[in-house]
């Protein structure tokens, strides 16, 4: 775990996809653009989608598809909305609250876009672990265990890129709408009565929560965090029409990818209302149920088996974006970062330990209630994501001539007014009938208290940038102020330490300290003893391995007197990193010289990570050698 200093959103890929190259062709730097959206589409397909979807198709038939059509639209409005902040300000939405609200309000709003993370995540758990369950019989306990596992799946893309990362993605996405074009073409849907379903109507409060469960599933809080730092892995012409082609780019990007989602919702929706609805069976929201009851209704073993594929596929998908998305919530608001795979088994922990307890308590019946709940819970924090992004796109002072116009900001200021709307009166309605039912002051008060502080925070975020004249300190400018480089006088460092591990690359790690000093500068050799009685009674151990390392520091030591290098050697011990800064702070270093393993990944964690550790605990220079 480490603070972050640098301001770069997704610092590992950031500008890593060049679009400005001449020596390759127009359409090659066209193509360049085109990838983040596709990212930020699978989490409109993800299993918390499925739920939705069947429930509404099932229950309702057809009536419920413009909800679908109308949860695109709003997307693709915000999403563009995302990427344009992304693209002109150099932000990601969780920096750009950071700058602006105050210190109180952006921690509320990091645990709510948290929750909403864990809320997707814990759709993906249940959906990868029905899939698997689906193909296998595996017990559905067994399946969400599992779901671990592909913790390492991300850090084994990364290694690659964020380009080999979208096309892994791509590949998902094309076996999910694959799947379901195949069962459409299966069920046959009547298309002049799939059309009914364009219009407008609610017939029940049963179809309110579903609707909304449906928006919920559909726009997403954690892709409009996603998308705002996924364009910035490419780098692009900083002038106006640099900007502005990056910006029509990826709204393309964005209309073509969210258009696909789109297409694997509706066919959900669709098949649940052509197989289930009309054969009477309109309660079914299970994906078990769903699977069962496809193979009887469309006379073969195809369509469950394609269905059972598409949901691992959705899941697996989902589960790269919503760790990215985690990365970026984190280190936006937080300015800290810990390892990915640290960061993905967190997640994916908070999310597996309740589908265990709802597993363990109330039965396998239970789970398409909790994909239902899981995609109303995101609904809710929506508007906490909405509100300030339109507030930023808004703003002249920061993205000048890039600001949204008069008639996108009012569709955007009624959409995110929708999405409140509903939000209010679904946790109005919600929370009057528990109130209702269950006749305990305790239990009232602070449902009513929750309810409070729900409101209020929504004011806040509409109000407080209008009320403050607020600057976003630290913004990436279009056009920065002119500035002067100084003198650029070298450096004269007089204390030099190495962090030395008696390996072959000592000898590398020695003559760059030597490169970095003076005649008169004085060195300070480093070595930290590890053995186990070292780490257990410190400097009073007196084993054989601290012997061992005493003698080769000061044959060090020798070889540098000789060479009339004035220098002095310390041994630490227990905990590497720690023992490191100790001793550089206490010998007032003003150089640090240490090695780099080069390790990635799974070795990085078992072999350590000694500079990442270091580094930020010293407030000197770190010259790492690899």
């Amino acid at each position: 775990m480490k603070l972050q200093d640098h301001a770069a959103s997704l610092s590992e890929v950031h500008q890593s996809i060049d679009t400005t190259g001449k020596s390759t062709s127009k359409w090659r730097r066209i193509l360049a653009f085109f990838g983040p959206a596709y990212l930020v589409s699978v989490g409109y397909m993800d299993p918390g989608n499925w739920a939705t979807d069947l429930a509404g198709g099932s229950k309702f038939g057809y009536t419920l598809l413009w909800v679908l059509l109308m949860s695109n639209m709003m997307a693709l409005l915000l999403q563009s909305l995302s990427a344009r902040l992304g693209i002109v300000r150099g932000r990601d939405l969780a920096q750009a609250n950071r700058e602006t609200y105050p210190a109180p309000v952006n921690f509320v709003l990091y645990i709510l876009a948290e929750i909403a993370i864990a809320a997707t995540d814990l759709a993906e758990v249940l959906g990868m672990a029905i899939g698997i369950q689906l193909l296998t019989g595996m017990p559905l306990m067994w399946g969400v265990t599992l779901t671990v596992l592909d913790t390492f799946l991300l850090l084994l893309l990364q290694r690659y890129g964020i380009r080999k990362m979208e096309a892994f993605i791509i590949a998902l996405v094309a076996i999910v709408g694959t799947s379901f074009l195949i069962q459409l073409l299966l069920a046959k849907p009547d298309v002049s009565e799939v059309v009914t379903g364009f219009v407008p109507s609610l017939p029940d409060e049963t179809a309110l929560y579903i609707a909304i469960g449906i928006i919920g599933a559909t726009v997403m809080p954690h892709n409009l965090y996603l998308h705002s730092a996924l364009v910035q892995t490419r780098k692009i012409k900083k002038t106006d029409a640099g900007i502005k082609q990056a910006i029509r780019i990826n709204f393309w990007d964005t209309t073509i990818a969210l258009n696909l989602a789109f297409f694997v919702n509706a066919a959900i929706l669709i098949l649940a209302a052509t197989v289930f609805f009309k054969a009477g069976h309109t309660e079914i929201a299970d994906l078990h149920e769903a699977h069962r009851m496809l193979e009887p209704l469309l006379g073969g073993k195809l369509a469950p088996i394609l269905f059972a594929v598409a949901l691992i596929a959705a899941g697996q998908s989902s589960t790269v974006t919503g760790t990215l998305a985690g990365q970026i919530v984190m280190e936006g608001y937080l300015r800290l970062r810990i390892n990915p795979w640290l960061r993905r088994l967190i997640t994916r922990l908070v999310a597996i330990v309740p589908a265990l307890i709802v597993i363990w308590v109330s039965g396998e019946e239970k789970i398409g209630q909790l994909l239902v709940f899981s995609q109303v819970l995101l609904s809710l924090q929506l508007g906490f994501a909405v509100i300030p992004l339109i507030h930023f796109v808004s703003d002249k002072q920061t993205m000048g001539q890039f600001a949204i116009r008069w008639h996108v900001k009012v569709l955007a200021w009624l959409i995110a007014s929708i999405l409140v709307y509903l939000n209010i009166r679904m946790v109005y309605s919600e929370a009057s009938t528990f109130i209702s039912e269950n006749q305990n002051g305790w239990v009232d008060a602070l449902i009513i208290f929750i309810g409070v502080v729900f409101v209020a925070l929504l004011v806040i975020t509409i109000i407080y940038p209008f009320l403050s004249r607020y600057r976003q300190k630290g913004s990436a400018r279009m056009h920065p102020t002119q500035v002067t480089l100084g003198s650029l006088e070298a450096p004269k460092y007089k204390r030099i330490a190495l962090a030395l591990d008696f390996s072959q690359f000592d000898e590398k790690i020695i003559a760059n300290a030597l490169a970095q000093g003076q005649q008169d500068t004085e060195y300070v050799l480093i070595h930290i003893v590890e053995s186990a009685s070292a780490r257990y009674f410190g400097k009073d151990a007196d084993d054989f391995e601290t012997r061992k390392d005493q003698e080769q520091l000061d044959t060090y030591l020798e070889l540098l007197k000789s060479k009339n290098i004035t220098a002095k050697g310390i041994l630490g011990y227990r905990h590497r990193a720690k023992e490191i800064v100790r001793i550089v702070k206490q010998e007032k270093a003003d150089l640090l010289v240490l090695g780099g393993h080069g390790h990635t990944g799974i070795k990085d964690w078992i072999y350590g990570e000694t500079v990442n550790n270091v580094r930020h605990y010293v407030h000197i220079p770190v010259l790492v050698v690899q």
